[in-house]
């Protein structure tokens, strides 16, 4: 398997949201690359069988990314054998951009970003450990201040074969207002290595016009892909046209896929995404006092299934997802 870095479509990794479900939907829609959602090194390490589960990806997904976040030499390089034991890992991918203070106040995160130093010690050490086909790191434009140029040099004496990065610093936060591709294209003119940008990117022109003015090898989607899975098929084709699938096909699958991955708990675990779907339709509001009722799977499915039985195309749904504090 090799990486062709030109015009590269990464789902980004939410957690709380791209799991395995999620994820297998997303790749027929042509993503070039899933991640996992971020699995933190000590866990991994010192609770494998409570987030093992986390590393499952399904056929279609490749390749496939794995990203850890961690701070402690000992514990990166013990989650990066548990990882060696596994197959059909491609990428090991290192967070460094997580914001949420319990991540990034020990240190962890975009936390990293206050020691360059360490960070590349660890990127060192997780290439020299690993046993897959590439390894990556995901940053921030900087903590409190940007600092793009200093990450960047940084980086070019790191031996990771990629990196992304999230176009706003750890303060920052999610504002859109704060977004700076200026920064990312700084960083693209310095590193030596491709570089994914990420960020706001929320539309096929959205897309162009980013890889243009970064000169990025690429893109990575968080957010516009929950609520339009479909990005990365208007992205591949350059349309603004909507691929030619029916809501409740795309619903139902989703669904599907939820129950066969987490059993019964799925109906729960997928409200969240019933709302999202649901959002724009006649008698939304009166399906989704149902949605938050349901329970038991087949009941469920026939609700959904008559809910959108209407022929209804797909069509871009408003931005109503919230990100939990361990999205990056």
């Amino acid at each position: 398997m090799k990486l062709n870095f030109e015009r590269l479509l990464f789902l980004a990794p939410l957690a709380g949201y791209t799991d395995l479900p999620f994820r297998s939907v997303v790749k027929r829609f042509g993503v070039d690359v899933t991640v996992s959602e971020m699995v933190s090194s000590h866990a991994l390490v010192h609770a494998y069988h409570k987030t093992a589960r986390m590393l499952e990806k399904s056929p279609e997904e490749q390749p496939f990314s794995v990203q850890i976040a961690g701070s402690k030499s000992e514990v990166v390089e013990q989650a990066v054998e548990k990882i060696n034991a596994l197959e059909g890992i491609d990428i090991i991918d290192f967070n460094c951009g997580c914001p949420a203070p319990k991540v990034a106040n020990h240190g962890n995160g975009s936390g990293l970003l206050k020691d360059l130093n360490h960070l590349v010690k660890l990127l060192r050490l997780i290439k020299e450990k690993s046993h897959k086909p590439y390894s990556s790191v995901k940053v921030r434009l900087g903590f409190e201040s940007k600092i793009p140029l200093e990450i960047a040099h940084a980086l070019n004496d790191a031996p990771v074969d990629f990196v992304v990065v999230h176009a706003r610093t750890r303060a920052d936060r999610y504002k859109k207002e704060r977004i700076d591709y200026e920064s990312v294209r700084l960083m693209r003119q310095v590193l030596n290595k491709p570089l994914i940008a990420n960020g706001e990117i929320d539309s096929p022109k959205k897309a162009k016009e980013v890889l243009a003015y970064t000169g990025a090898n690429g893109v990575m989607i968080g957010r516009s892909s929950l609520t339009q899975p479909w990005i990365f098929w208007q992205i591949k084709n350059d349309t603004e046209d909507l691929p030619a699938v029916l809501k409740k096909d795309l619903v139902l699958e989703h669904f599907d896929k939820m129950v066969a991955f987490y059993g019964d708990r799925g109906v729960v675990m997928f409200r969240k995404n019933l709302h999202a779907y649901a959002k724009g339709h006649a008698n939304a509001s009166t399906f989704k006092m149902a949605v938050n009722n349901m329970k038991e799977p087949t009941e469920a499915r026939a609700q959904i299934e008559e809910f959108f039985s209407s022929p209804t195309p797909l069509n871009p749904l408003p931005q109503i997802v919230t990100l939990n504090h361990q999205s990056v």
